[in-house]
């Protein structure tokens, strides 16, 4: 299953994988021209995709109705994760800033976090809204390591951890305090699970490369284990489809694993992948941010919450 892009392809590993694609669908190079990709979100509405270029300081617009990418924001405080909350408004994680954002339908900007008992936030990364409106985010130090994503700065607060933010109350409540350098985030369909990806390895000899797996129960999170280990570099950004599949970005392109945690194929791109989310009219669209291009493929699959 090849397409028109050299090192495009799929892989399957598990007859589970064939239903998930039509078989003369390509993966199509939307773009190129950024330093490292982050964050795609899709706006319905408008019919857009908005995603981030990190060390460019910028975040970027795609319009699916023409095919036109333009700046969407810039400066952007180095803003990596993105997502859509449950009014249509873009939630953000800035890196150089420290912060969790939300843009307003008049172009304001509202903190969400930026805080948690009196210090400031490391840097989040990656973010997803629950249906009941509260904001779940990581917070690796990932933006003030380095020049590069960020400020170099040190850190305020001891290790890295995930975050529960009510916007109604103000409240930033830690949720998972046991992991090495949580990244990308999200939850089943039914919003009983919380997948949290580990990409300790970057700071840490033989540390985790994996993703595990909380139960939500009302506020807080029980751990349940890793739920798969990445053999292509590190698994960044990661979404569920409506059958409890989770897609998710590696350093060969996007791996998809049942909901028992079975490798059941890849979409092998020739660029490391950062984040991915879906889109379209049907939802059923992969926008894929990988270093310096936007890629996307059709796949038989739709998004399970919002981008």
């Amino acid at each position: 299953m090849f397409g028109d892009i050299e090192g495009a392809r799929f892989e399957v590993f598990d007859e589970r994988f064939e239903s998930c694609f039509v078989g003369h669908v390509a993966v199509e190079r939307l773009w190129t021209g950024g330093r490292w990709l982050e964050g795609p979100a899709w706006f319905a509405a408008g019919r857009y995709l908005v995603f981030s270029d990190i060390p460019n300081d910028r975040m970027m617009r795609y319009d699916d109705t023409n095919g036109a990418v333009s700046v969407f924001r810039a400066p952007s405080s180095n803003a990596n994760g993105n997502t859509v909350d449950t009014e249509g408004r873009l939630v953000t994680c800035e890196h150089r800033a420290r912060r969790v954002t939300r843009t307003e339908h008049d172009g304001s900007i509202t903190v969400i976090a930026d805080r948690f008992e009196g210090k400031r936030l490391n840097s989040p990364n990656d973010v997803v809204v629950r249906s009941d409106g509260t904001v779940w985010f990581s917070d690796p130090p990932y933006g003030i390591t380095t020049d590069y994503e960020g400020d170099r700065a040190e850190q305020e607060i001891e290790g890295s951890h995930v975050y529960r933010a009510d916007p109604a109350t103000g409240a930033v409540e830690r949720v998972v305090s046991t992991m090495a350098k949580p990244n990308g985030l999200a939850f089943s369909p039914d919003e009983t699970i919380l997948y949290v990806g580990d990409t300790g390895v970057t700071h840490q000899k033989d540390g985790p490369r994996h993703i595990r797996k909380f139960a939500v129960e009302g506020t807080a999170l029980k751990e349940l284990g890793v739920f798969a280990t990445c053999t292509a570099g590190l698994f960044d950004g990661f979404r569920v489809d409506t059958f409890g599949r989770v897609w998710a970005g590696t350093g060969d392109g996007v791996h998809c694993f049942d909901p028992d945690g079975t490798l059941i194929g890849k979409i092998r791109i020739p660029e490391t992948v950062a984040n991915l989310t879906f889109g379209g009219p049907k939802r059923n669209r992969l926008f894929i941010t990988a270093r310096q291009s936007l890629y996307s493929v059709f796949i038989v699959a739709n998004a399970a919450a919002r981008s």
